[in-house]
């Protein structure tokens, strides 16, 4: 003890001493060092005499560029680093070697960097070797650049006030440059940057935050592979819990939903039934940006032999929006257009399917059709024929009843009579779907998300609803009416999307499950991260359509809540559902850049639904991330506006959930509440396994703790089609047969079935009560009004059980049965499932929490 006495003594008289010979300032060399494909963002090296340079870091990124999409943009060339004359830092970097703009953010501190801007101003060429000078005259700035264009090189400028608003961009000299980068050397590498003075506090709290960041950076990586050696003594932990029923509080009873995004084949060949695939032979070689070269109108779809030809036309379509169709010359009857579905038809002995197809005539005389579901082998399982037609487009309807069981069935379409026949919107859907919803979904994978009793559903998606470019952007009109007159169009995801699973059918789902329907719109802007038709928000849709972008949103609430007899209620009414969805919340906007583009049209949308359905709360957006530019602009932007609710997203690994418990206890009331609209915890390799589980089990404790601010939550991504992912974890995957939940899945189902209205505060005192153990034993007690059930959730991510006596004597709780569901495994199963049973409780009674292990106590209370 005396010698650890003795060592922090001496640490604190070094450091002092340190302190003492400080300078009162030094120079910060800001340079980027270009690795990771030039998106290293902007990094500094500090120097006492401009000739030892020590890099703060090494290669910390203090201001990363935020535009366009990952993988080909986000880069950083050349960043000018200057602070004006009220103090204000600003850094202008140049975006790529063909892009013709800049970009520019500003600073008060040098690592809290304000929202991003990319000005567009040259029409050709590139933006490279920005440098600015204040003109003291004009009392504004001028910015130089070089542009190279077709082989030639010349100098460009452009003057501002406020990195707002830019002057007409004109040819310039060499006489406006300055020159002012310097070569110097960072750790053996020659880097070339600017030089500012700054006084060392300055330059001490950027090396404290890249400290802070990389501590921060040890606490996210912390995961159960160290807890051999940190618990190597750890023996069973004693608990005791007693609740504080006087301290109660009102949580939300929306805590618990579901997030849809249309994303890993979750809705075409996924939740939506139809089992054909490309049945209006809208697929494009764009919908994979061209990766795929058998991604065109023909794609699944093939002729059973060469005695006719098959092309694609577009001349009198069956609509205008469903301008692709088969034609099929038929020079001797029996040759079958074949369908392959999506990666197979699965098909059930003894259900039924609904068949139907648009068919005429080019020439010909009348005809019909045959139609066949076969096996791989070829064998016919079930077939039937159609009712004739002729030179109309006709749609034809009918019903096969499988022999057989398969998952690779093929569906046969067969012209009865030789000629030229038209074939669109070729469909085959089970007649059991959810509910026997007509153009429905699939009733397994559907029950399984029925059965987390989610409050709520977010729909279509995140990235999906602003898409990639304005051209993609989600329009919820688009989606509803006549299948054959709704909008298809490429998948953010890159694949299709027929618009088949479209608004009306996510509000009857909703409705079906008795969960809010929650839309969510674009924000007049595209993806941050779109590549197509340009890159980033691409200027957001223009100004002068954003009126009727702002009636379209305004339309859907007519859509969904208006009477039947006002314009869109009618056309709700004629889908088949007279009476209003009774739409409460409404989302605009997903984890967008925010940017001044951003926030003009999104105050322009939210000002509008304010004023004319002040009842319909808004949900606005603060980023993809928990901290950072968008966080934080988003937050001062929702705080502006009043907005009533904010949508975070983070996706962290357990180590961020263990340590970040008491996130949101420190959440202002008075601001907008909180709807966790995107979480999951990752791991190398990304797995859902017993360790992610409960490490989200964990924070949601902590959520839950927090509900009367933190009104929502949903894990994503929700559905993922084996062999056809793009990202994971998922919560729920699955191929044409099954359906596999996770161990995440049913944490989510744990607490979406043991909600509660009331949170009851707990005091919790343990045996071992360090750090690393305090943080992995949670605890969330919830009243349920309804039931008046008392529900008791216990989280042990410890590698030792937890022998607890739990306290309830403040409920008069008698003597009685209990509901226990525990969920356990070693950290690294995937396959883990809660077991059920009943034990006996009264008010003190023991239970020991196993080893990695969520316990859920729903205790009956008279």
């Amino acid at each position: 003890m005396k010698i650890n006495i003795i060592t922090f003594f001496l640490l604190f008289l070094a450091t002092v001493s340190l302190r003492a010979n400080e300078p009162d300032s030094a120079y910060v060399f800001s340079y980027t060092c270009g690795n990771n494909n030039n998106t290293a963002g902007l990094n500094f090296a500090w120097s006492v005499d401009r000739e030892n340079w020590h890099a703060i870091g090494p290669e910390f990124r203090f201001l990363a560029s935020d535009f366009g999409s990952w993988g080909s943009q986000k880069k950083m060339f050349n960043p000018f680093l200057f602070q004006d004359n009220n103090g204000l830092w600003h850094c202008l970097w140049t975006l790529n070697d063909d892009i013709q703009q800049f970009a520019h953010a500003a600073s008060t501190d040098l690592y809290n960097w304000k929202r991003q801007s990319y000005p567009e101003v040259v029409e050709a060429g590139n933006v490279a070797n920005i440098e600015v000078a204040f003109d003291e005259q004009n009392k504004e700035y001028t910015i130089t650049w070089m542009n190279e264009n077709n082989g030639s090189e010349k100098i460009f400028k452009t003057t501002t006030n406020d990195f707002k608003t830019y002057s007409a961009t004109e040819e310039a000299t060499k006489a406006d440059r300055l020159n002012l980068r310097e070569t110097v050397l960072v750790d053996g590498e020659v880097q070339t940057g600017v030089i500012n003075k700054l006084s060392w506090n300055e330059i001490d709290a950027l090396i404290k935050w890249n400290e802070w960041s990389r501590f921060h950076e040890q606490q996210r990586a912390d995961n159960t592979s160290l807890d051999a050696e940190r618990f190597k003594n750890l023996k069973t932990v004693d608990a005791e819990i007693s609740v504080l029923p006087e301290n109660s509080k009102t949580i939300s009873d929306m805590l618990i939903g579901i997030f849809f995004e249309d994303i890993n084949y979750a809705a075409d060949g996924g939740l939506y039934a139809e089992l054909v695939q490309n049945r209006g032979f809208e697929y494009q070689l764009s919908d994979r940006k061209g990766s795929d070269m058998t991604w065109t109108a023909k794609k699944a779809w093939s002729l059973s032999d060469d005695e006719a030809s098959f092309a694609i036309d577009t001349v009198a379509p069956i609509h205008k929006n469903n301008k692709h169709f088969a034609v099929l010359d038929i020079e001797k009857p029996g040759v079958a257009l074949v369908n392959e579905g999506f990666n197979g038809i699965s098909l059930k002995q003894g259900e039924k399917y609904n068949f139907s197809v648009f068919a005429k005539m080019l020439n010909g005389a009348k005809n019909n059709l045959r139609v066949a579901l076969v096996d791989e082998n070829g064998e016919v399982l079930t077939e039937v024929k159609t009712k004739a037609f002729s030179g109309n487009w006709k749609k034809l309807e009918a019903q096969l009843t499988a022999t057989k069981t398969t998952a690779k069935a093929k569906l046969q379409v067969i012209p009865q009579e030789a000629g030229k026949v038209a074939l669109d919107m070729i469909s085959l859907f089970p007649e059991n779907t959810f509910k026997n919803r007509k153009n429905g979904l699939r009733a397994d994978l559907a029950q399984v998300i029925a059965d987390m009793k989610p409050r709520f559903v977010r729909f279509p998606g995140g990235c999906v609803a602003h898409g990639d470019g304005l051209e993609n952007i989600y329009h919820w009109n688009n989606t509803v009416g006549p299948l054959e007159a709704r909008v298809p169009q490429r998948n953010i995801w890159n694949y299709h999307q027929t618009a088949g699973l479209g608004y009306y059918e996510y509000f009857q789902f909703c409705e079906d499950i008795d969960a809010e329907p929650v839309p969510v719109l674009a924000a007049g802007v595209p993806c941050q991260n779109s590549s197509c038709g340009g890159h980033g928000q691409q200027g957001g849709i223009p100004m002068c359509e954003m009126d009727a972008y702002v009636q379209e949103v305004l339309d859907l609430i007519e859509w969904a809540n208006g009477d039947k007899n006002t314009k869109w209620g009618k056309i709700r009414a004629e889908a088949g559902h007279p009476e209003p969805f009774n739409l409460k919340y409404i989302g605009i906007g997903n984890e967008d850049l925010i940017t001044d583009v951003f926030e003009e049209r999104f105050t322009m949308i939210y000002n509008a639904v304010r004023e004319q359905y002040p009842e319909i709360t808004v949900i606005g957006t603060v980023g993809p991330f928990y901290t950072g530019t968008d966080y934080e602009e988003g937050w001062e932007l929702a705080t502006k506006l009043e907005v009533p609710m904010v949508d975070e997203h983070y996706y962290q690994p357990p180590g961020w959930f263990i340590h970040n418990q008491d996130y949101y206890d420190r959440y202002d009331r008075s601001k907008s509440k909180v709807y966790l609209g995107e979480y999951a915890a990752h791991l190398p390799g990304r797995p859902n396994n017993i360790e992610t589980a409960l490490s989200e089990a964990l924070y949601l404790t902590a959520v839950e703790r927090n509900a009367d601010v933190v009104t929502m939550t949903t894990y994503a991504p929700l559905l993922a089609k084996e062999g056809f992912t793009q990202w994971n974890p998922d919560l729920i995957y699955f191929n044409n047969e099954e359906v596999h939940p996770t161990v995440g899945y049913y944490v989510q189902k744990l607490y979406g079935n043991n909600a509660g209205d009331s949170y009851i505060p707990s005091e919790v005192k343990l045996s071992d009560n360090s750090e690393a153990v305090r943080k992995r034993v949670a605890i969330s007690v919830v009243k349920d009004s309804k039931t008046n059930d008392i529900i008791v959730k216990l989280v042990n991510l410890l590698p030792a059980e937890v022998a607890a006596k739990i306290d309830l004597s403040a409920f008069e709780v008698s003597d009685s049965e209990a509901v226990l569901s525990v969920l356990k495994g070693n950290p690294d199963s995937k396959t883990a499932k809660p077991d059920e049973s009943i034990i006996s409780v009264a008010e003190k009674f023991d239970y020991t929490l196993p080893a990695y292990s969520f316990s859920v106590i729903r205790i009956k209370n008279q």
